[in-house]
């Protein structure tokens, strides 16, 4: 007979493991007993060696849907055994070394409930067990027990108790467990404040009168699992537009949910990938085509050809469109740029102006997380936004990665998240927004602190963005003078490159590789702005061999949203606006830029009056859109003449190989570094609207020469330097057609492409790249 003390880290509390662990102890004839504690699961067990050997790799091949292992070790045990039997006991504190899993869908068996006149669960909208429902939602500290989540407002009730203590069941320890006697409750309210009454509609209760609600053309705010939503029927154009105008939303694409795959495949086809993923637990929103035999509103996702559908992920939601036969626009409840709401009084006033009704639950929402949205590219997950589903499973860490100190990433400005280093593993935050905005940078600094307070992370290193104004940086530099530790100021891109190097386990003192990182802008270190670059990089350091040939941002970040602006700054900068005035003086981007103030123009530019000349790639983007007549004159979100360009692209011209159907772009070297230079695309783009040429054609001649451009440099560069993996990152690299096109020639090539799948392309992901090239920054130091 054989003792020992298995320790089992990874996401092993509050996903049914211990039940798994006593299920197979007492199939295998074992003795003993096991724990939740702050490392994991702790199992102490006695029985032969074959038992021994059979129950632990049964233990690794029937682990719970939502349990993961990363880390089993078998030691002697040499205390004091005293088991006659196996049990689970109760869980003890020490170090937190444990994780905390990411909330999850509706299960199955949970659904099937719900839906079942003869359950007890029957139309409960908060039923769970331990393969579904809330975890980083309702959570406060670790161990995850009830006590430490906001069910501790909810005494359980004996039912619920006979189940949770009932080892055989699936809600055995499911810290959540609830019914309609003792669980959160559900109502709805008018926004108006007058009474709601049953007899108003009819319905079998307040969550299917929402759907009813919907059907009338109503705007509900529904509070969910981790948010406050606001709900409208999606084929209702004059909803929708009501929607817009009260959220002050006017043109960023709406996500949507529906009911089941079956209404989804009427909108947009599915492959089997999206459909793993529509049905996973995660339920993230996935972007698909907009293909389909029926149509939306107009106004759901004006400019683009995707929509970003998602299924009911909880009772809630499932109860609601149980009777909603087409999708609903589902979005979260809040101003646009702030954060979501997640407490009712906040909800009354501040979404008392854009719904119509609300329908509240009295369950608090501790930790707030936004919908994560993925997409397909090619048969590989791209993640646009980490989030619900995903945050905050740990990413592990390649190697030479795992004995560094607890670091502390900042993140960016946009799209922000924050990371823990510890241990050889990444906890990346959900997606936080922008911090620009005053509320998301509160909510921001919440969100860390609870984080630091969870994992009971101890500050020994903090990296920050080497940008000056960003506020995660400056928050950064004063935790480090607060806790007089060592602080790592990252440049933008090569966080971009280390980011997607450390997803694709890339060991730490691999040979360099040549990272391309296209995005709107990143602080350089030469003071001026990136956003084009080509760097021979490893996680230490980098060597900046290329760039795109840099252009003034007219009036800074007015330029970002007034496209013209690049287009203008892009043919000065190119030394065509005199030929403009003589060759094509008839065009109408010509007379539309006529019609600006150029004088004034021409000497902020001149004298660099908040002009900064920037290398970027994203604003490269909005320029050529709105040349050819996108979004010309003005856009309310980043990129959104971009992503509306990729949207027309004429798929014929795309897969023409004539050269006729390509922009040229010509390269330069001087001041030792490379540079790719647009005039030829400009010269051929100007002479394509004399032709009127059309935009689609247009779109399409100028993605496959931005491509070409890129893989040239590429093939100039690999001469010169021992290169033999290209690291593809930044939010430029969200455009589906670039990616693949740049993608598929480099692999042509026989260069190994790195890309992003686990987290996002753009600054959603810097901050796991300022976590390790700190970490190898450090351990170089030393």
């Amino acid at each position: 007979m054989a003792t020992e003390e298995i320790r089992v880290r990874g996401t092993v509390q509050g996903v049914g493991f211990r039940p798994t662990v006593y299920r197979l102890a007492k199939a295998c004839g074992l003795r003993g007993d096991v724990c939740n504690d702050r490392q994991g699961v702790l199992i102490r067990v006695s029985g032969s060696e074959e038992a021994l050997i059979e129950f632990v790799a049964r233990l690794q091949t029937e682990c719970p849907p939502l349990a993961k292992i990363n880390q089993l070790t078998r030691t002697p045990y040499k205390g004091k055994f005293n088991f006659n039997n196996f049990v689970i006991s109760r869980s003890v504190s020490n170090a937190i070394k444990t994780e905390i899993t990411p909330d999850a869908a509706t299960c199955p068996q949970c659904k099937q409930e719900i839906f079942d006149p003869f359950s007890r669960f029957y139309r409960y909208p908060f039923t769970n067990c331990t393969h579904c429902g809330p975890r980083l939602s309702i959570i406060r500290a670790i161990p995850y027990d009830r006590c430490n989540t906001s069910m501790s407002a909810f005494v359980i009730c004996p039912e619920c108790a006979k189940e949770y203590h009932d080892v055989e069941n699936r809600r055995f320890h499911a810290q959540p467990v609830a019914c309609h006697v003792c669980g959160p409750t559900a109502w709805l309210e008018r926004a108006d404040g007058k009474s709601v009454t049953a007899s108003m509609f009819s319905m079998l209760d307040d969550v299917d009168a929402v759907c009813t609600l919907l059907q009338k053309g109503e705007i509900v705010a529904i509070k969910g699992l981790s948010g406050i939503h606001l709900a409208c029927d999606a084929t209702q154009e004059t909803v929708v537009q009501k929607l817009r105008q009260r959220k002050k939303r006017y043109h960023k694409p709406f996500a949507l949910m529906a009911r089941d795959i079956e209404i989804i495949e009427q909108y947009c086809p599915i492959n089997v990938k999206e459909k793993e993923l529509l049905t996973s637990s995660a339920a993230p929103i996935v972007l698909l085509q907009a293909s389909g035999k029926k149509l939306v509103a107009p106004s759901v996702a004006a400019g683009q050809n995707t929509l970003g559908f998602m299924l009911p992920y909880t009772p809630l939601h499932h109860l609601i469109l149980r009777r909603m036969n087409r999708p609903i626009v589902l979005t979260s409840g809040n101003f646009a740029d702030e954060p979501q709401c997640i407490d009712n009084d906040e909800a009354r006033e501040k979404l008392g102006t854009i719904a119509d009704y609300f329908l509240f639950h009295n369950r608090e929402i501790i930790n707030r997380v936004d919908d994560s949205v993925v997409r397909v590219v090619g048969d590989k997950v791209q993640t646009i936004r980490r989030a619900r589903g995903y945050a905050p499973a740990p990413i592990s860490l390649p190697p030479g990665f795992h004995n560094v100190p607890q670091i502390l990433a900042m993140g960016s400005e946009l799209k922000n998240t924050f990371c823990l280093l510890r241990e050889g593993e990444a906890i990346l935050s959900q997606h936080l927004g922008d911090l620009e905005n005053a509320a998301a940078f509160n909510a921001y600094q919440e969100t860390l602190n609870l984080y630091l307070n969870l994992f009971e992370h101890q500050l020994e290193v903090i990296a920050v963005d080497k940008h000056p104004e960003y506020l995660s940086s400056k928050l950064g530099k004063q935790l480090a003078d607060t806790n007089q530790i060592k602080i790592y100021q990252i440049q933008h891109h090569h966080a971009h490159i280390a980011a997607c190097m450390a997803e694709n386990r890339i060991p730490l003192n691999s040979p360099p590789v040549l990272g391309i990182a296209l995005d709107g802008l990143g602080y350089g270190d030469d003071g001026t702005l990136w956003g084009g670059e080509f760097l021979l990089a490893d996680y230490q350091k980098f060597q900046r061999l290329a760039t795109f040939k840099p252009v003034a941002m007219i009036g800074g970040e007015q330029a970002i949203y007034q496209p013209w602006r690049n287009t203008y700054a892009q043919l000065i900068a190119a030394n065509l606006w005199d030929n403009c005035q003589q060759q094509y003086a008839d065009l109408e981007i010509f007379k539309f830029l006529k019609s600006k103030p150029l004088k004034l123009l021409n000497q902020i530019i001149e004298k660099r009056i908040n002009s900064p000349p920037a290398s970027s790639v994203g604003r490269l983007f909005d320029a050529v859109a709105a040349a050819i007549g996108i979004y010309r004159d003005e856009c309310s979100y980043e990129g959104q003449a971009a992503i509306a360009m990729e949207a027309i692209v004429d798929v014929s011209s795309l897969n023409n190989d004539k050269e006729t159907l390509i922009y040229p772009f010509s390269f330069s070297f001087s001041d030792s570094i490379y540079c790719i230079d647009p005039r030829p695309m400009w010269q051929a783009l100007l002479n394509d609207l004399q032709q009127q040429i059309s935009q689609p054609v247009m779109a399409a001649k100028f993605h496959k020469g931005l491509a070409n451009a890129i893989v040239e440099m590429v093939k100039h560069l690999s001469q010169e330097n021992l290169i033999n993996q290209v690291a593809l990152t930044g939010g430029v690299f969200q455009n589906c057609i670039l990616l693949e096109q740049v993608t598929k020639q480099l692999q042509t090539l026989g260069i190994k492409v790195l890309t992003h799948s686990l987290v996002p392309t753009n600054d959603g992901g810097l901050s796991l790249g300022q976590a390790v090239i700190a970490a190898a920054q450090l351990i170089h130091d030393y």
